[in-house]
């Protein structure tokens, strides 16, 4: 799953000129289920007073579970849509997102959802082929 580049916008990477906004909108265009996830448990995240808000229905094709990972497997990519919506992602399996609020990160609740316990824990068989 890659992104799909306009021409205009990788000339403009070519010579060093791109901002974070053109990229963030290329990857809107380019993952679209994707960014719904990360669109729909950011906003939720903002919305409530828990630390965050997470997202665990799996995909409803291996082509919209490929956007997940490739959005969150992409230091760029993940970053970018972290500094776009204002949260930190965390992801679990392949398909359980969540959205921290800043402030939550590097509490407890933040390490206990990317703990290597919590990722034995959220292994099910139907998920080791995923």
């Amino acid at each position: 799953m890659s992104l799909d580049v306009p021409a205009a916008l990788l000339e403009r990477a070519e010579a060093g000129r791109v901002d974070d906004d053109e990229f963030v909108d290329c990857v809107r265009r380019s993952l679209p289920y994707a960014w719904a996830v990360v669109s729909e448990v950011s906003a939720r995240a903002h919305s409530t007073t828990a630390d965050y808000a997470d997202h665990a229905v799996p995909p409803p094709t291996e082509a919209h579970r490929g956007q997940l990972l490739r959005a969150l497997a992409s230091d760029a990519i993940r970053s970018g849509l972290e500094r776009h919506f204002g949260v930190r992602l965390a992801f679990q399996n392949c398909h359980r997102v969540a959205a921290f609020k800043p402030g939550a990160v590097g509490g407890a609740t933040y390490r206990r959802f990317v703990s290597p316990l919590a990722q034995v824990r959220n292994q099910s068989p139907e998920l080791r082929d995923c």
